[in-house]
């Protein structure tokens, strides 16, 4: 099977369940997503769970769920099925146990019988002399007489690797070029846990194998981890796969991102109304640019334009006001009807009635214009909705004499139910305008507050347009001294 599958492109995305979707998650699976399709290949999901003590029912669910409203619909995985499964390593404890066992017969790996105290205590004595923690072997060369005495006691053990510590191991990455890693900083790394479920060590190099990967696109933090992932796969007699190590996502200061500096789920950004769209064109820019610099894309235009050659190397700066410039073009450029009904979720929520389709397109065709994401639309149009309420400095405003001429005029005006094209009440305004000697915000202000409760917002045959002539007479008649 493993050689019949590895004359093509197979990838993998595989988190652990243990929360939402991490937007660092998201650029690793959209990139190798992209790399599949475009070369052709197949995007699977596989999903890690065998730290059982981090499990978080239902985020698997979340997982796949968030993947496909991003559109990444993959080819094998735990809910599509494929030739390579199960897709879930906690139903793949046989295939880790049979290979576990070839390893220690190799001597490859060892029981290592020491109590988590002992270990707790290196790990201190470690950090006091500033040297980084690590194994130091005691159980490395125990007898096998020692071994099967402390198996046969019911002594606690896990199961290490035994890596050779002469000499520097090799490798090259696509975006890092050959690297070179001294084996005397390279851990005993535990391959099998005391509670019997394998690490991310042994279970990835297995799955990775015998599901036929072809590369191994990951985030950079497994850079480490490489020296130790090709022991195994020599140690099998297993042809390596292309590594690909992506730079670390950051936050504006450059350190490592994380939730103590903003949001990092993608659950949470869908919850606010970021476009899954402009999710991907703005994820896919973090660490890779196309030859032309372009910044927007499609999907489908990515999967022709991705490449891993012009993935950077440098850290890539998660700037949360570039996703927010990107999101609003993309509301502001899509179909109207489109972002209506995506937004109409968050009006409903408030309590608004938007059932008048025809108005509360309107309504979203304006606040669009001010929003970078869908949950601001409903600040930006409920004053078409609900009741105005004005400041002590809007009232005074209003009761000016200025004001109070304007109101009167256009009660009277729109007695007129035929004068409701935007022309004619253009023409109104300037009529306006002319007859009372007022220009600009002085005729502007009091007349947009009244309407639409701000001094500031769109223009009279717009706001007019969308409240209907009813309304509009009503809110002057509110704003009249006298009532």
């Amino acid at each position: 099977m493993v050689d019949a599958i590895r004359k093509e492109v197979r990838v993998r995305f595989a988190p652990s369940p243990t929360g939402y979707l991490h937007v660092g998650g998201l650029r690793t699976a959209l990139f190798n997503y992209l790399f599949a399709r475009r070369e052709g290949g197949k995007f699977i999901l596989r999903i890690e769970d065998t730290d059982q003590k981090r499990f978080i029912p239902g985020a698997l669910e979340n997982l796949m769920s968030s993947l496909k409203n991003m559109g990444l619909h993959y080819d094998e995985g735990p809910d599509v099925g494929g030739p390579c499964g199960p897709y879930i390593q906690s139903e793949r404890m046989e295939i880790y146990r049979h290979h576990i066992k070839e390893l220690l017969a190799s001597k490859i790996a060892y029981y290592c019988f020491c109590s988590e105290e002992r270990l707790e205590k290196l790990r201190e004595d470690q950090r006091k002399m500033k040297r980084p923690p690590m194994y130091d072997g005691k159980c490395r060369e125990l007898s096998e007489q020692e071994v099967q005495e402390k198996l046969a006691a019911g002594t606690p053990c896990v199961i290490r690797l035994r890596f050779p510590k002469e000499g520097r191991t090799v490798f090259d990455d696509v975006i890092r070029r050959k690297v070179a890693v001294d084996n005397s900083v390279v851990d005993d790394q535990v391959l099998i846990k005391s509670d019997g479920f394998p690490t991310y060590h042994l279970a990835n190099v297995i799955d990775d194998h015998l599901m036929g990967i072809s590369h191994v696109i990951r985030g950079e933090e497994w850079l480490s981890s490489v020296p130790k992932h090709i022991y195994l796969y020599k140690a099998f007699g297993w042809e390596l796969p292309t590594f690909v190590h992506l730079p670390l996502l950051l936050n504006s200061d450059r350190s490592k991102l994380s939730k103590r500096q903003g949001d990092v789920a993608v659950e949470s950004y869908m919850e606010k109304g970021y476009l899954p769209e402009a999710m991907i064109n703005f994820i896919a820019l973090l660490g890779w640019h196309s030859a032309d610099d372009r910044e927007l894309y499609t999907l489908q235009e990515l999967e022709k334009a991705f490449s891993l050659d012009r993935i950077n190397k440098a850290g890539a700066i998660f700037d949360l006001d570039k996703l927010n410039w990107m999101n609003g073009l993309y509301i502001r450029n899509f179909d109207v009807e489109v972002i209506a009904e995506r937004t109409r979720s968050f009006f409903e929520k408030e309590g608004f009635d938007v059932s008048d389709w025809s108005k509360y397109v309107k309504v979203i065709g304006v606040a669009r214009d001010y929003a970078s994401c869908l949950e601001e639309m409903v600040p930006r149009g409920r004053m078409f909705y609900e009741e105005l309420h004005f400041s002590e400095d809007d009232r005074a405003l209003i009761a000016e004499e200025n004001s109070q001429k304007i109101y009167v005029y256009w009660i009277d005006a729109l007695k007129d139910r035929s004068a409701w094209t935007r022309e004619a009440l253009q023409a109104r305004i300037e009529e306006a305008m002319t007859t009372m000697g007022l220009k600009g915000k002085k005729f502007y202000f009091p007349l947009r507050l009244a309407l639409f409760g701000n001094t500031h917002g769109p223009d009279i045959p717009t706001i007019m347009d969308i409240l209907g002539r009813d309304e509009s007479v009503k809110r002057l008649q509110r704003c009249l001294v006298d009532g």
